[in-house]
């Protein structure tokens, strides 16, 4: 008995405060999507890889603070088909959303993902240029 309301507690406890660190207003964050097809070639899968490993190298802070987060989302799923609209996609793509007090106020579809997908240091530096001028405006 006294462990499970020790386990209440704690749950109660860490739903309650934010985690350290965190920066932004509540409801302001960054999500960095990588948005693809069901079929995929080695380049698709190298431009995933690619985004989730910059992001999670440079905004490791802000990823444990939930300022920033990483999606990859496969638009022909029948729940993720509105983002072909909503981001007017055309083809695979990685896509920074601001959302601030929880709503999306602007977005970014990062096009240079295909001019830098074959030299790994300028495209994670495409990443993390572009995702840091975002992340300037939800602080």
């Amino acid at each position: 008995m006294k462990k499970n309301i020790f386990m209440v507690s704690c749950f109660l406890l860490l739903s309650v405060f934010p985690p350290a660190g965190a920066k932004s207003a509540p409801g302001n964050s960054i999500v960095v999507y990588y948005f693809h097809t069901t079929l995929r070639c080695p380049t698709c899968y190298k431009i995933e890889q690619y985004t989730q490993e910059a992001v999670e190298k440079y905004f490791d802070k802000e990823i444990k603070a939930g300022t920033i987060s990483f999606k990859a989302v496969n638009v022909q799923q029948e729940k993720n088909q509105h983002y072909v609209k909503d981001y007017q996609l055309f083809a695979k793509a990685v896509v920074i959303s601001m959302i601030k007090e929880g709503k999306e106020i602007k977005f970014n579809n990062l096009t240079k993902i295909w001019e830098y997908v074959r030299d790994k240091e300028k495209f994670y530096e495409y990443i993390k240029t572009e995702t840091a001028k975002y992340l300037a405006g939800v602080k």
